[in-house]
């Protein structure tokens, strides 16, 4: 393994750079691999903004609506977007992206090309525009704005077919003429499915690779929105990537690299490509609650502040922006709970970084250039007395690229020097990749030095930065949300696919709720059937349908049935996500008592 304890780089001024291409710098030295482009540096240096949703969903209780929600649900009593914005401000958000329009095809500004939208609803009298208003209440509040649409359309009655291209390009150029500044455009990876369709209630399946003709939408966003970023899980590169989870994190290595074409597997949207010809940083989405849309039996699942933080290390503590979502309550704003912890949060982060403790310090910067100050490939730091602290920060300047492939973090104590390892990393040391920023979380270790060392790296390496900081405990956090276990209820199954549940008399069920398993998607049930019987002979089917997304964000389901009379309760496991047989991590069934 080579130690890099020699010449960096000179720092250059880039001209520019955009998906592997290099182009001259001012001072003749070439890039080490692809570069970020301007809008993608300015997008890194946001690291935090939110995610607003809100839709038919929120009235219907659902994640997912099927397309024929009643235009007369959406009429909020108090809705206020200079409350969203200012939510999202005092929780450290620098923007929000709002979805304008969900998968239930709905449009939350007054669209020319449907009848479905907030025109035709009783909110101000079909007068209202929630697009307008949260763009204005982000300028206001000094926040970046920008817009998901959905590619997928369960109402229109031409999806799956040209003429929605069409149409769904003309709800992109109204939000992107109309509405000022778009810093981002989202593009969710659910496409095709079942839908109403105008009426046809039917699946319809389509080509995600070639359907949308993305190259060509991509240019008109760039002709519209020049400074726009565009966030696209596919086969067509955006700017952007997912990082094939919503659970809050990406992994402890990190490339902010990809290939141009081909299909992407989950480890390269997790970890990204060392060797990538392109430049598609990492963006880590995932909700304050279990779901993206409100739901009242989430008020007491609101993540905790440690899983806050958690998330915080694991995702703009690994060389990503982290995405967190406020879901709008019916009334029409951000529920206080969600507020509270949010601004909690912000808080905390503000409480662990307020005091560099190597400022303090004396820091040798090992291999420093003489071109530039600042520029080096490790650091030694000397506390004047012996120091306790738990984090470190380490930042590549990732104008030159990404560059270290691993490194070491040692702590003198007692006059021996002991390695110290991420404590959030499951596997391995996880002192890997660092990129934009590298936050190491580590049990409280009291030092006289602290020595910082680039180990592998691409190319002579650019750290820009290294940080040491002491965090206090969390002593007034709210542990995270527990379920109620289901060990009291009799089950078993007919078969690799069906579970019965019985009881010793008759019960009035009113709901069933399933956990899919957290670890796996093995097993998962995407779709169900929910059957009861009094006797064991005669069956009535209660419910049916789609757990909607339920492989990416594993969270529990509810399933809510009229008031039924039931000795036995039986569910079908109608589909999985993979295998063949179902499996669970717990469940419930609601009584009526």
């Amino acid at each position: 393994m080579k130690r890099w304890l020699t010449a960096c780089i000179a720092c250059f001024l880039m001209t520019g750079f955009a998906n592997g291409q290099q182009t001259t710098t001012k001072n003749n030295v070439d890039p080490c691999g692809p570069v970020p482009t301007e809008n993608q540096l300015r997008w890194q240096e946001m690291e935090m903004y939110a995610f607003i949703h809100y839709s038919m969903n929120t009235y219907t209780d659902q994640e997912w609506g099927f397309g024929n929600e009643d235009l007369q649900l959406f009429n909020p009593s108090d809705l206020d977007c200079r409350q969203w914005a200012r939510v999202c401000k005092q929780a450290g958000m620098k923007g929000i992206i709002f979805t304008a329009k969900h998968h239930c095809g709905f449009c939350m500004w007054p669209s020319e090309f449907t009848e479905y939208s907030v025109k035709n609803t009783p909110w101000k009298n079909g007068k209202g525009d929630v697009v307008r208003e949260l763009a204005d209440a982000c300028r206001e509040e000094g926040l970046e704005f920008a817009v998901y649409l959905s590619p997928w359309d369960r109402n229109h009655p031409e999806y799956g077919r040209p003429e929605y291209v069409t149409y769904f390009r003309n709800q992109l150029r109204e939000l992107l003429t109309n509405y000022g500044d778009i810093f981002e455009v989202w593009f969710d990876g659910a496409n095709g499915g079942d839908g109403w369709y105008g009426g046809a209630n039917e699946t319809r399946k389509i080509d995600r690779t070639t359907y949308y003709e993305w190259p060509e939408t991509y240019r008109m966003i760039r002709e519209l929105q020049p400074r726009c970023l565009i966030w696209n899980d596919g086969s067509d590169r955006g700017d952007l990537r997912w990082v094939g989870t919503e659970a809050g994190n990406v992994g402890e290595t990190n490339w902010s690299l990809l290939n141009h074409d081909g299909e992407v597997t989950w480890p390269m949207l997790h970890y990204g490509l060392e060797d990538g010809d392109s430049w598609v940083p990492a963006e880590t989405n995932t909700s304050i609650r279990p779901g993206w849309f409100y739901h009242e039996t989430e008020n007491e699942h609101v993540k905790s502040l440690s899983k806050l933080m958690d998330t915080y290390y694991k995702s703009v503590g690994r060389n990503s922006c982290l995405l967190l979502n406020f879901p709008i309550a019916p009334n029409g704003r951000i529920h206080p709970t969600d507020s509270l912890r949010g601004i909690a949060f912000k808080k905390m982060i503000d409480e662990v970084f307020k005091n560099d403790l190597a400022k303090k310090a004396k820091t040798r910067h090992l291999s420093i250039s003489k071109e530039q100050e600042g520029v080096w490939g490790g650091s030694l730091i000397t506390f004047k007395k012996p120091t306790t602290f738990n984090r470190f920060v380490v930042e590549e300047d990732i104008r030159y690229g990404q560059r270290v492939k691993k490194f070491s973090l040692e702590a003198e104590v007692n006059g021996r020097w002991i390695p110290l390892k991420d404590e959030l990393v499951e596997n391995g040391d996880g002192l890997t990749t660092i990129g934009h920023r590298r936050i190491i979380c580590f049990p409280n270790v009291t030092a006289t030095r602290l020595r910082f060392t680039v180990l592998d790296a691409k190319c002579d390496p650019v750290i820009k930065r290294t940080s040491v900081y002491l965090a206090p405990e969390l002593t007034a956090d709210i542990p995270d949300s527990g379920e109620k276990h289901s060990s009291n209820l009799h089950y078993f199954f007919s078969n690799p696919k069906q579970m019965m549940i019985d009881w010793d008399t008759e019960q009035t069920i009113t709901a069933f709720r399933y956990l899919p398993p957290q670890a796996t998607r093995e097993g998962t049930i995407t779709h169900y059937s929910l059957w009861a019987s009094t006797n064991w002979a005669d069956w009535t089917k209660v419910a049916e349908g789609e757990f909607s997304n339920i492989v990416n964000n594993p969270i529990w389901q509810t399933v809510k049935i009229a008031p039924t009379k039931a000795k036995i309760l039986r569910l079908d496991a109608d589909r999985l996500a993979e295998g063949d047989r179902m499996a669970f991590s717990d469940f419930e069934v609601v009584i009526d008592k």
